[in-house]
């Protein structure tokens, strides 16, 4: 099995959704909703798109975990990515946060769903950085090569490059810092909106590092083992098309199938060139999620990985009353 593609996620099933007035101002991704509709009808079509991402994986021998959460005042806890990172080993990182209405995101029970179902060794929380402006929002922040162990990240507000070093110590990542911004000059908000990074193949918007010689470190670093860069336009960043992920699922017979997961927006920006090399070690998966992607994320911004060994003796049940019942399609399990 592929350390980059994890066989099991967390997906958190917020029953209030809203694009985020206090991130609007980094985030160039987002956008507000049509005129009209009400809060109440924004939230139950993204709580519809929500349950669509939780199906296709699941439909694709994905391991789901799904947690509810009916408060209130988080808007952007359906993409726990940002406060939340698994890692081979038995290692856990909790992440420090930039809006302050978002810190209250990180989820005890999550946690110990992970440690409950799955071997947790430690668990390092760098959420105390907060107070002194320091933030490095997990897999949105840092897009992570964990075949190659380098953590990519987009020097913004959102990842700070010593808590990015303090990270890579810690984990036994190499860190690889650049600066990438849009045709206007604004800085990219998360690095996952402009990389994803498979076993074999990498999405990736090389054009938006201006530096030309970090540029050339970032392609030479990426492809040095052998994986291949599809070169992604602002255009099809703009769409979405970075922010996808690959995870490993099971066929109806119990095979191992890759696919990576995006949005229809994004797949639809993709050309047919594109999607070829994505295809020659993985299979698309897209889902149509256009209330999330106001609020500035996509695919992989929902899904947090779990990149842990299972633990055998977990009876096959969730450890929460606040996780979702999850399929046990395929023979597969909890």
């Amino acid at each position: 099995m592929s350390a980059q593609a994890p066989s099991s996620v967390v997906l958190v099933r917020a029953e209030r959704f809203v694009p985020n007035q206090a991130t609007a101002a980094d985030n160039a991704f987002q956008a507000a909703p049509p005129a009209g509709r009400s809060d109440e009808e924004i939230s139950a079509l993204a709580l519809a798109e929500m349950d669509a991402v939780a199906r296709a994986l699941r439909e694709a021998g994905v391991r789901v975990h799904v947690f509810a959460d009916s408060d209130h005042t988080r808007p952007d806890s359906v993409f726990p990515n940002n406060w939340l990172s698994t890692h081979a080993g038995g290692s856990v990182a909790v992440y420090p946060m930039y809006a302050s209405n978002r810190r209250h995101e990180r989820r005890a029970d999550v946690l110990e769903m992970l440690k409950s179902s799955y071997r947790v060794q430690t668990i390092i929380d760098y959420s105390g950085l907060e107070p002194d402006g320091i933030f490095l929002e997990g897999t949105g922040a840092m897009v992570l090569d964990h075949v190659s162990r380098v953590a990519y990240a987009a020097v913004s507000y959102r990842a700070d490059t010593h808590v990015l070093e303090r990270f890579c110590t810690d984990f036994g990542y190499e860190p690889m810092a650049f600066d990438a911004v849009d045709s206007s000059g604004v800085p990219v908000y998360h690095t996952n909106v402009m990389a994803c990074i498979g076993t074999d193949v990498a999405l990736v918007a090389l054009d938006m590092i201006p530096d030309h010689a970090r540029r050339a470190a970032v392609r030479e670093r990426l492809t040095v083992n052998g994986r291949r860069v599809v070169e992604l336009t602002e255009m099809q960043v703009r769409e979405f098309a970075g922010n996808a992920v690959e995870l490993c699922g099971r066929t109806s017979n119990g095979r191992r199938r890759y696919v990576m997961a995006m949005s229809s927006r994004a797949r639809r920006s993709l050309r047919d060139d594109q999607v070829a090399v994505i295809e020659e070690s993985c299979e698309i998966i897209d889902v149509d999620i256009p209330t999330i992607e106001l609020a500035g994320g996509s695919v992989r911004c929902m899904i947090a990985g779990v990149h842990l060994d299972r633990r055998r003796d977990d009876g096959h049940r969730p450890a929460s009353a606040a996780v979702a019942a999850i399929d046990e399609e395929r023979g597969l399990g909890a």
